[in-house]
C-alpha cells in the first residue's frame, strides 16, 4: 500500500509542479499575426486577422488565441449565463505550444483546438464552481472543424473529454462584460489572469491561466 502511494505521489508531482509554476508566474499578452496554417480555412475565414499570445516571464508562451471576428449568433438567455449565445457555439480556437493546464488543472497537450460556448449543469457537482455558467471548452480541430455546428452538451462533453484525458472536458471560465470593459490582459485576485477582448462585437472576459476552487 505505500509502494503504491509514493508512486502516485511520484507521478503527481511534475503536475503538481507545473500547475504552481504557471499560476504563480507572471504573464503579459503580446499580438499576434494570422492563425496557423495548419487551421482549416472554414475556420481561419471566420477568425479576427490578430490574436493574442500569453508570454511568461522567461519568454515561454503558455498559448496563443485567435478568436471569432463573426457576430455571435442570439438565443434565449439561460439561467445564470451572461452570454444570450447557442450553447456550442463556436467562439475561436487556442494553440498549445507546449504542456498546458486547464481551468480544472487538467493538462493539455500540445497542439491546436477548437473552443465553443458550453454552460455547465444546474446541478450539486458544480456548485460553486463560478458565479456564471458560461464556459470555454477545448474540442480537437481535427474532429471539430465547422464554424457553423452547434453540438449540444452531450456531444461537446464527449468530444472535450478526448482533450482532457480525463471524465470531464478541458474549460475555460468566461463571461460577458456588461461595464467597464478593458481590453488587454491583467491578474485577477491570487491566481487568475484575465484576457479582456471581443468576440465578435461582443466584449468578454476569458481566464486564461487560473484554478477554479471548487
Amino acid at each position: 500500500m505505500k509502494v503504491n502511494r509514493l508512486m502516485f505521489l511520484f507521478k503527481l508531482c511534475p503536475l503538481l509542479f507545473f500547475s504552481c509554476f504557471v499560476l504563480f508566474a507572471e504573464w503579459k499578452v503580446e499580438p499576434v499575426s494570422a492563425a496557423p496554417a495548419a487551421l482549416p480555412a472554414s475556420l481561419t475565414e471566420v477568425l479576427q486577422k490578430e490574436g493574442f499570445k500569453v508570454v511568461g516571464e522567461n519568454g515561454n508562451v503558455f498559448c496563443e488565441v485567435w478568436l471569432r471576428a463573426t457576430p455571435l449568433p442570439s438565443a434565449p438567455l439561460e439561467d445564470s449565463a451572461t452570454l444570450a449565445v447557442p450553447h456550442g457555439t463556436f467562439m475561436g480556437v487556442i494553440h498549445f505550444p507546449n504542456k498546458g493546464a486547464d481551468r480544472r488543472g487538467q493538462p493539455i497537450q500540445p497542439g491546436l483546438y477548437t473552443m465553443r460556448l458550453s454552460f455547465f449543469p444546474q446541478n450539486g457537482d458544480h456548485q460553486g464552481v463560478a458565479p456564471q455558467r458560461d464556459f470555454l471548452v477545448l474540442t480537437p480541430l481535427e474532429a471539430d472543424a465547422d464554424p457553423n455546428a452547434t453540438p449540444g452538451f452531450e456531444q461537446l462533453t464527449n468530444l472535450s473529454k478526448k482533450v482532457s484525458g480525463t471524465p470531464h472536458p478541458a474549460v475555460f471560465s468566461m463571461w460577458k462584460v456588461d461595464s467597464e470593459f478593458k481590453p488587454g490582459f491583467e491578474k485577477m485576485g491570487e491566481s487568475d489572469w484575465v484576457l479582456q477582448a471581443k468576440i465578435g462585437d461582443t466584449p468578454v472576459a476569458i481566464i486564461l491561466i487560473g484554478r477554479a476552487e471548487a
